[in-house]
């Protein structure tokens, strides 16, 4: 139920009676009439913008239309409408509009704010992502977790969606870790490792090399490297991928699908995709021009196979083939994406970090001339994480063996305090990670405001229980709630209200971020509403021997558990029941 489409259908019906009545031409588009929580809740409960888009297209004044658009409006839900300004139209509910939906938010419980405008809507969100050379760090944690939220909110909105990792194991990276898992063997069998320069040098390599010595004994040793290389790499890229899906376990991130990379070279599908583009007359033999300001000291003029990327909104065209016939990394990416419109997804979503910012008007181009415009390509940058501990930055390099992991992050802060507070900043805004921070308990931190919100709410249940009073849901619902009057109790049933119309939002414009600040928005509401009873002995959810008040309030109460729970279920975070 979202009650503000519901109104707005009560708002377009009247704009059919008034074309009609010949108060309005017919044939209008009604495509960007809204009805939206007023910016200042004074001027009412909702408003219209009815008057104010249709008045050009009408030729005719907004005021003039206004006025007879809220004499149609006789919804028994619309209390009055009041036409402000130049042609705005203010709504004002009658309270048991509110009472209806927290009644409806009980009773759908989890499913409350659950749509289907996804339209089942086959959606590949692709994150994480990283190379797998390592355990993952503090910089892929942020990815990691608005990947996972922003596929909870989507299948929460309707879409069949798939969590993609595509494992970069056909670059010469994984090459340098084959050859720094070997010096860590050589290590396990009593030799002096050499960890050159180029090399990794971090720890979590030692146990990789002690495997290989179980597996191998010290029968690699006297080989020469192309005898090796091939199974020390394969063998090293699976033990750090398995140490990646549990990182990624730690923070309550599964992903539905891992694709490699290797796996698209030598089966013809890198060929297949570039074939598909020159099909369509995208691929030509050229030289581009000099990149802007300074010129690399190795660049020069030569001639390669080029992607006409310009085509489809890209700055430059780009090279796909080297001119010593190799593959540039841009060709397995358009060969992947390939592959991903091949399965029949409706939609693609990318999370990059914010360094790949260059790569996101090709990847665009690659994806709309592949798909001929037919499948939409999102990508989502993700800004850079600083970590700070007691007053100090973290510094953190993978190849110096310094980082900050992901697995330090979660078992010093957890995991529900790292997700909620990756999410509390949208993802094109670099965040400051401090765990002085986000462990105190103060309304400065919004995770622990939220958890304190939810655990006031499975108090106030208990208390009430107690008491003896049925707070069950089904006594909840069914409850009269015309003891829902204050105006401070009123304003957090119309925040409830405004749940599935955010989620809605939210999932259109691919920001879960919005899901953490209506939380920590709803949160302050409940903690307002409960430090006004200390004054206000009206105002308490548990009034001493009035049952039928009391299970009022509870529902009230209650409804605000619902939406917060589900808020936190996309998040990815678990609702407190009681604070330590």
């Amino acid at each position: 139920m979202n009650l503000f489409t519901d109104l707005r259908g009560v708002v377009v019906e009247a704009l059919d009676q008034m074309s009609l009545a010949g108060e309005l031409p017919s044939g209008l588009d009604y495509r960007n009439v809204a009805v939206e929580p007023p910016r200042d809740p004074a001027h009412g409960d909702m408003a219209t913008n009815a008057a104010m888009v249709l008045a050009k297209p009408a030729r005719m004044k907004p005021r003039d239309i206004a006025d007879k658009l809220a004499a149609r409006l006789t919804d028994p839900r619309i209390a009055s409408a009041e036409v402000a300004g130049p042609g705005f139209l203010n709504l004002r509910l009658a309270p048991a509009v509110w009472h209806g939906v927290l009644t409806n938010a009980i009773r759908q419980g989890a499913d409350f704010g659950r749509s289907d405008i996804g339209g089942n809507q086959k959606v590949n969100v692709e994150f994480v992502s990283a190379n797998p050379t390592g355990p993952m760090h503090v910089g892929h944690v942020r990815g990691a977790v608005f990947g996972d939220a922003l596929a909870n909110l989507l299948a929460f909105s309707g879409h069949d969606v798939t969590r993609e990792y595509y494992i970069n194991d056909g670059g010469a990276q994984v090459d340098v870790l084959a050859r720094s898992a070997f010096e860590r063997y050589r290590e396990a069998n009593g030799l002096e490792p050499e960890i050159r320069e180029g090399l990794y040098p971090g720890d979590y390599l030692i146990p990789v090399g002690e495997a290989l010595k179980a597996k191998y004994g010290d029968s690699l040793l006297d080989k020469p490297e192309d005898d090796w290389l091939i199974e020390v790499r394969e063998f090293a890229t699976e033990a750090m991928m398995q140490m990646i899906r549990q990182d990624l376990e730690a923070l309550g991130v599964r992903m539905d699908v891992y694709s490699s990379e290797k796996a698209l070279y030598g089966t013809g599908k890198i060929e297949a995709a570039i074939e598909r583009l020159n099909s369509l007359g995208l691929i030509y033999r050229g030289v581009l021009e000099p990149p802007k300001g300074k010129l690399p000291e190795d660049w020069e003029a030569r001639e390669q196979l080029l992607f006409k990327s310009s085509a489809h909104g890209d700055d430059v065209d780009r090279p796909i083939q080297k001119s010593d016939g190799a593959w540039t990394y841009f060709a397995p990416d358009i060969a992947y994406h390939w592959d991903k419109i091949d399965r029949g997804f409706d939609q693609l979503i990318d999370v990059f970090g914010a360094d790949h910012g260059g790569y996101v008007k090709r990847m665009n181009a690659a994806v709309k001339a592949l798909s001929n415009g037919r499948v939409p390509l999102d990508v989502k940058l993700i800004q850079l994480v600083k970590l700070f501990k007691n007053g100090e930055p973290f510094k953190m390099s993978k190849r110096a063996g310094t980082f900050v992991t992901l697995r330090d992050v979660v078992e010093e802060a957890g995991a529900d305090v790292t997700r909620f507070i990756m999410l509390n900043r949208k993802n094109d805004a670099s965040l400051d990670f401090d765990f002085a921070t986000v462990l105190e308990q103060s309304k400065d931190n919004p995770v622990w405001y939220v958890q304190y919100a939810s655990a006031r709410v499975h108090s106030v249940l208990r208390r009430a229980a107690e008491a003896g009073i049925d707070v069950s849901d089904t006594a909840l619902t069914g409850a009269d709630l015309t003891a829902i009057s204050h105006p401070a109790e009123l304003d957090l049933a119309r925040k409830v209200a405004e749940w599935p119309r955010l989620v809605e939002h939210a999932a259109r414009a691919h920001e879960p971020h919005r899901i953490a600040f209506f939380l920590f928005e709803i949160a302050s509401d409940l903690h307002s509403l409960w430090n006004r009873g200390n004054d206000d002995v009206s105002l308490r959810f548990v009034q001493d021997g009035d049952s039928a008040t009391t299970q009022a309030k509870i529902a009230l109460v209650r409804a605000v558990g619902v939406v917060i729970s589900s808020g936190l279920a996309i998040l990815g975070v678990t609702p407190a029941k009681e604070m330590r």
